[in-house]
């Protein structure tokens, strides 16, 4: 395809707005909606891998889009009453499908290379961690959309009636929607396999800052797009009703191969960036390669923090600090540790917190370890926010509340109060035992940690 060619297509077709809606339509649903994206650790432009994964789940509305702008082009050649025309040349049929398909990838893949090229140089000022990590997740992004608009044309000039690029990209809509709402759900839904959710060109955002998509997801997810590349121009090029049902071959075949290389566990789909969590530490704080930027204002708080939970606990107390580096699981505890202090920078009570507030915080969580899933907020449930109140102040000398926890100062003063009353009527002695019996708890997670600080029960 010559340059004329290109310029004489770009001027007759839908492709540049094609490019126009993928750009300005994902920048303004990210600019100008509050979300997850805008929160964080998971902020879309602080990390690479992050960024990619946001710009990709904006795919959830934009590859219907491209289906439907695709399926609207397909049907230029019937709505200009040329179809006997053109097939009464002697250019093969493929040439012109391949000007048609052509153009429209072109202008794709600039105006989605352009949205994430926005998130690219913001990142690339914020971030500590630089890799390539992330550049499978987004050339896997800019195939669905290419994939998608061909599909649609190929559709479109099969099918060339009104009403098929509005319903193609409804149908696609759907289809997209259903098959996130399987991932979305906790745990998976049964309605549907794992592997059939993920064909699904869309991804869910961030679920975790460490975690990104599996070798087998990105190889599974480009073999079922390149067979549906393949049926869309097929149909593109077809002219006999034979060839049309030929067309369909690639897509089967692509979807057969690709349910078999895509992973059936939630577990086997994310898997944790080994590069991004080693650790890089400052004396006894850790955290990982990641969130290096964070250690300059965490390491003096956590020495003393460390200090001041071995005079109060003695050996037994936690002798280092480290990120978390664990899978989220809704259904699992949060990682603890008798020897660590456990900190996740998705807690804005770690990460909104400095100096003396940050130390509170770190000795709350050295004693009364957060038990509960992220499901229950970052800082735990009221509860547990309540008993690392009271823990800190014990130590400190002063009842007050944790700041940065989804709980309110007066909720958790609510909680804390009776329990700090009980425990300074006790002596010194028996405070430092109850103290102890609270961490075990948290630790174990086989009783509340406030209820074992006042001699109650199990959970």
């Amino acid at each position: 395809m010559n340059t004329r060619v290109l310029r004489t297509e770009l001027k007759r077709s839908v492709a540049p707005w094609a490019g126009a809606v993928t750009l300005l339509g994902g920048l303004a649903f990210l600019y100008s909606l509050s979300g997850p994206w805008w929160k964080g650790p998971e902020l879309w432009t602080a990390q690479w891998t992050s960024m990619a994964m946001w710009t990709r789940s904006m795919l959830v509305f934009l590859w219907p889009l491209a289906v439907g702008l695709g399926a609207l082009q397909g049907l230029r050649d019937h709505r200009s009453k040329m179809p006997e025309l053109l097939t009464s040349t002697p250019r093969p049929a493929w040439q012109r499908a391949a000007t048609l398909s052509g153009s429209t990838a072109l202008t794709l893949t600039s105006g989605f290379g352009l949205f994430v090229l926005v998130g690219a140089v913001q990142v690339s000022f914020s971030a500590e961690y630089q890799h390539l990590g992330w550049l499978p997740v987004s050339l896997v992004a800019g195939l669905a959309l290419v994939a998608g608009a061909v599909l649609g044309m190929g559709v479109g000039r099969a099918l060339p009636f009104a009403l098929t690029p509005p319903a193609l990209a409804v149908a696609a809509l759907f289809v997209t929607a259903v098959l996130r709402m399987t991932l979305d759900t906790v745990p998976p839904s049964s309605s549907l396999p794992i592997p059939v959710a993920l064909l699904s060109p869309a991804v869910e955002g961030v679920r975790q800052v460490l975690l990104t998509f599996s070798a087998s997801v990105h190889v599974g997810q480009t073999l079922w797009l390149l067979g549906m590349a393949a049926t869309g121009f097929a149909l593109l090029a077809a002219a006999t009703p034979k060839a049309r049902t030929l067309a369909l071959t690639p897509l089967l075949s692509g979807a057969a191969v690709a349910l078999l290389v895509l992973p059936a566990a939630p577990r086997e789909t994310y898997v944790v960036d080994e590069d991004a969590a080693a650790r890089v530490c400052d004396g006894r704080v850790c955290v990982t390669k990641a969130h290096e930027g964070e250690l300059a204002y965490l390491a003096g708080p956590g020495e003393k923090a460390l200090r001041l939970l071995r005079e109060s606990l003695g050996a037994g107390a936690p002798a280092a600090i480290r990120e978390t580096t664990a899978l989220n699981s809704p259904l699992e505890p949060a990682e603890r540790s008798r020897t660590h202090v456990i900190v996740d920078f998705a807690d804005e009570a770690v990460s909104g917190a400095r100096g003396e507030e940050l130390t509170r915080v770190l000795v709350g969580l050295g004693l009364a370890p957060t038990c509960s899933s992220r499901t229950w907020g970052s800082s735990g449930t009221d509860a547990e926010a309540a008993a690392q109140s009271v823990a800190a102040g014990w130590v400190f000398g002063d009842l007050r509340p944790i700041d940065g926890t989804m709980h309110s100062a007066a909720y958790q003063m609510k909680k804390a109060r009776p329990a700090w009353k009980k425990l300074k009527a006790l002596p010194r002695a028996e405070q430092h035992s109850r103290i102890k019996a609270m961490r075990a708890a948290a630790l174990s997670c086989e009783a509340q940690p406030l209820e074992a600080l006042t001699g109650g029960g199990s959970r």
